[in-house]
């Protein structure tokens, strides 16, 4: 008996212990260590945030938890871009399971406008010495808003400083950008009022002075330093704390494939105005002479590529309604001639278009004025082309078909069963009616076809006395 109580005793001791130690673990189970694939994968981002870098980051991201990568490094260098691009990047951060971290590099690179919101958003915030950060104030398509004066020293307003753009539209773009980016600074536990003068006021901050105000984490010359640096950090992700390992890591960089190259070509506003120009350039081109057919094909295959590409940027449609109507008017001028007027409109309207077509203070999506003006000079003189050809080919006479052969004249080869005759025209032999009786080697004219039965006439004495 006593045996038996000394074993239902020790179990439940056993069963109190394990309770106990599940409760004391319990907080230490929320800090994880890092996933043991090893490596660290490395993700080069230079030039402007737009469709085609938020593809490769969400592809990054997805092949980082797929293969459970310790990090996730963004190697940036941006002037800024699309904010649509910017928040789709940022919400894969926010839902990896795999930490980010944005890495300002190399030397003389620098995270302006939607770099820097990106740079808040990650896990780690560092930089190499000798770049920097900020300008981060939205630009609208269609009008830009102008970034507030400074608040005099020692009078910031409780905003964040500075006074709202006069206008509504411009006072709300910068009213969201600024809290979106507080937001992101608060949780991330970074520099909040930066965060606000950087969208307010433009400002920016080198390396050295964000990390001494506390906008970046790490300073570092180098990947491999970098990743020394942050090695024994704990990180919040959705899942809970992380401790980062990456002293050892191996680095694995991974760069642009061939599709994001195609898309952020298309995603260029200098090469969609190609594309559409020669779009149009095509279709007309075999609407004007059908049976080419490879113009045909090639102009809407490049016309869908440009609507695609303008689908992806944040166009102004009023320009792209200008660009059509000028062509429209050049095609008229070719086709019905007004001394120019058409002609001029037309290439008027196709230049203010361009200038329309997108904002040219958005870095990188600006359309030089020169290439607009080129193509419309280019444009001009093409569809003119085009369209004085056709316009020759239609007065030129009918040289076949049925409409040709009004008016020839044909031989009479001898009556046929049906009480017609059989004519002989250009070594053919066709059935003939007439109105006259008709002899055998007479010459007739042809005045219309039925069918396949030509109506003819006697021509004139004088030609019928001189038949053979």
């Amino acid at each position: 008996m006593v045996s038996a109580y000394a074993v239902r005793l020790t179990g439940k001791l056993a069963c109190l212990l394990g309770l106990v130690l599940l409760a004391l673990g319990a907080p230490l189970a929320a800090t994880t260590d890092t996933p043991q694939n090893g490596q660290v994968l490395a993700l080069r981002v230079d030039g402007v945030i737009g469709p085609a870098t938020a593809d490769f980051i969400h592809r990054g991201l997805s092949r980082a938890q797929a293969g459970g990568y310790r990090l996730v490094v963004l190697e940036l260098d941006t002037p800024g871009g699309l904010d649509t691009s910017m928040r789709a990047i940022i919400k894969d951060i926010l839902a990896s399971p795999v930490p980010v971290a944005t890495y300002v590099h190399p030397e003389g690179a620098r995270a302006a406008s939607a770099g820097t919101y990106i740079l808040y958003a990650s896990h780690i915030a560092a930089m190499t010495p000798a770049t920097n950060l900020g300008a981060a104030t939205p630009v609208a398509i269609g009008g830009t808003p102008s970034p507030a004066p400074s608040p005099p020293a020692g009078d910031k307003a409780k905003d964040g400083g500075g006074k709202a753009p006069d206008d509504a539209m411009g006072a709300k773009a910068v009213n969201d950008a600024a809290a979106y980016l507080r937001s992101l600074a608060q949780l991330r536990g970074r520099d909040a009022d930066f965060a606000e003068r950087a969208v307010r006021e433009a400002a920016s901050l080198s390396a050295e002075e964000a990390l001494a105000r506390g906008v970046v984490d790490v300073v570092s010359p180098s990947l491999p330093a970098l990743l020394r640096q942050v090695d024994g950090r704990e990180v919040e992700l959705v899942q809970g704390k992380l401790r980062l390992a990456t002293a050892d890591a191996a680095i694995e960089r991974s760069e642009p494939d061939g599709r994001n190259r195609f898309l952020a070509l298309l995603a260029n506003p200098q090469v969609a105005l190609i594309l559409m120009m020669i779009g149009i350039y095509g279709l007309f081109f075999e609407f004007t002479s059908p049976g080419f057919v490879v113009p045909g094909i090639a102009g809407a295959i490049c016309l869908l590529l440009a609507l695609y590409a303008f689908h992806l940027l944040p166009v102004n449609w009023a320009g792209v309604a200008l660009i059509v109507v000028g062509c429209a008017l050049m095609v008229a001028e070719a086709f019905a001639p007004s001394f120019g007027v058409l002609g001029i409109g037309g290439l008027v309207a196709f230049v203010i278009g361009g200038l329309f077509l997108m904002d040219g203070e958005l870095p990188g999506f600006g359309i030089p004025p020169s290439l607009i003006v080129g193509l419309g000079l280019a444009s001009a003189a093409v569809l003119f082309a085009l369209g004085g050809f056709a316009a020759r080919s239609r007065k030129r006479p009918v040289i076949s078909g049925r409409e040709e052969m009004a008016g020839q004249l044909a031989t009479v080869a001898g009556p046929a069963a049906d009480g017609g005759y059989w004519v002989q025209l250009r070594g053919e032999t066709w059935r003939a009616r007439a109105t006259q009786p008709l002899s055998a080697g007479e010459q007739v004219r042809i005045d219309g076809l039925d069918g396949l039965i030509l109506q003819v006439s006697p021509t004139s004495p004088v030609q019928r006395s001189a038949s053979p």
